[in-house]
């Protein structure tokens, strides 16, 4: 699956090379969760890859929904990415201040919305800093609009619906990206008012597994012992979930990787599924 990999990441090494190529657009989508006290689009004028756009993830969203960050409307996407010089023929290469976090989550945004050209920098901004090479300030330069066509694939997003269904069938697998603890219960969510566990019938595989100490994705063959450990069969259809749909992301990143073809992100995930009395909830480690 060589090409599968070079097509969703690209090394700092690749992306030093390609940096000026015209069709190229880096974006910064860091993004962190609200306890951590961060700014991604504050942090991103402090310092970012030269020529990188700002992805504000929490800005692109439905703004009639109360959840966070949920997916647009193919036209407002459209709009606003228009606005930002990203457009047909551009190839997309997605990046984070944490290594590997919510880059995975605009990767999969660009794919929902019909545009497969995204990739992301494996190892993100750490990587890069840590290789010394080179970092902008401020905002960055205006681009010419571009024409950028949205298409919805509606077969890569679950609602709560889809997920109560998924829970108590046996066709469809559900994968939870968030920390052991959170998935067990045991630890509180970062989001007042959420009840602690676990999709019933979900597996568990937080999205970290799936990374090196250094913030890059491990091979291939560890992205399928990882899932399999979790107890999955990436042969059959799955929904990735985590908190907040940030995470899934990566997991839905690692199965695209691998080759697999039917999976899908509940994208309201935790923040949906446990503000909602009247679904089921499962506490433990077992699904």
């Amino acid at each position: 699956m060589a090409e599968t990999r070079t097509h969703n990441l690209v090394s700092t090494d690749w992306l030093g090379e390609h940096l000026d190529a015209p069709d190229i657009v880096v974006i910064d989508a860091s993004w962190h969760l609200p306890p951590a006290g961060r700014n991604g689009g504050e942090e991103f004028l402090e310092e970012h890859i030269p020529g990188a756009l700002f992805f504000d993830i929490d800005a692109l969203s439905d703004a009639e929904s109360s959840l966070p960050h949920m997916l647009p409307s193919p036209e407002k996407f459209a709009s606003r990415m228009r606005k930002m010089g990203i457009g047909d023929g551009n190839r997309v290469i997605a990046y984070d201040s944490v290594g590997l976090f919510s880059a995975a989550r605009a990767w999969w945004m660009f794919r929902v919305m019909g545009h497969h050209d995204v990739a992301i920098l494996d190892g993100g901004l750490p990587k890069w800093k840590a290789e010394a090479r080179p970092l902008e300030t401020g905002s960055p330069r205006p681009r010419q609009e571009r024409h950028f066509t949205a298409r919805l694939q509606t077969m890569m997003v679950k609602d709560k619906a889809d997920v109560l269904s998924a829970s108590g069938s046996s066709s469809t697998q559900i994968v939870d990206a968030r920390a052991a603890a959170r998935y067990e219960g045991t630890a509180p969510e970062p989001r007042e008012g959420l009840r602690s566990g676990h999709i019933p019938g979900s597996f568990n595989l937080p999205f970290d597994q799936l990374l090196k100490d250094d913030g890059t994705v491990v091979d291939d063959d560890a992205i399928r012992n990882a899932f399999a450990q979790a107890g999955l069969d990436v042969s059959s259809p799955a929904i990735t979930s985590c908190g907040s749909g940030i995470t899934a992301a990566v997991l839905s990143l690692g199965l695209t990787i691998i080759g697999a073809k039917n999976h899908a992100l509940y994208d309201g995930s935790w923040t949906d599924w446990g503000a909602d009395k009247d679904v089921p909830v499962n506490t433990g480690s077992k699904p």
